[in-house]
């Protein structure tokens, strides 16, 4: 069955490590016949949720207009949500984390999303695996919450530079994972 994918990436940085994963995801994924669509949340302007609880009142998914507009009808029509991010201080970078945020625009608009399934792909610096408790608890959490399936989450510790996921097993098993949704 075709699935609508999408892939938001946290990465500010085109190319780097994340960005590489998501990539190989949608490569893997667009084999399989999938529609895929990658957001890149760092080149967006995303604010943070100002707790209104006016979702939706503005015939826009937030009340305070920003870029998260125009995520928002991506996400409603997405079967599949793929969160391709680098770890930031043991969380999420700003700028994707914006976006998870203002997710709940569709919670409080009483908005159900049509997402069935999630995956997460990630990687960071430091070799300790910890590093990636923060990032994967918050999306443990959202996924229970929201009762999407899990996919599985790729955590890849230990590529600093650009480029060094390449000399990892990371590419193929993201790969892997696109092409078996």
């Amino acid at each position: 069955m075709k699935k609508n994918v999408l892939v938001i990436t946290g990465s500010p940085r085109n190319g780097g490590n994340s960005d590489l994963l998501a990539d190989a995801f949608i490569e893997g994924a667009q084999s399989a016949g999938h529609n895929v669509t990658k957001w890149k949340a760092a080149e967006k302007n995303i604010g943070g949720c100002h707790a209104c609880e006016t979702c939706f009142s503005t015939g826009k998914a937030c009340s305070f207009d920003d870029d998260f507009n125009d995520l928002a009808p991506l996400l409603a029509k997405a079967d599949v949500l793929v969160w391709a991010t680098p770890v930031y201080w043991f969380s999420y970078p700003a700028q994707i984390k914006a976006a998870i945020d203002k997710m709940y625009s569709f919670y409080a608009g009483q908005r159900p999303l049509g997402i069935k399934e999630s995956l997460l792909l990630t990687c960071a610096e430091m070799e300790d695996m910890s590093v990636f408790d923060g990032v994967k608890a918050t999306y443990n959490h959202i996924v229970k919450f929201l009762q999407w399936t899990d996919r599985g989450c790729l955590a890849v510790p230990a590529v600093r530079k650009p480029g060094d996921v390449i000399a990892t097993t990371a590419l193929h098993k993201a790969r892997a994972l696109g092409s078996d949704l």
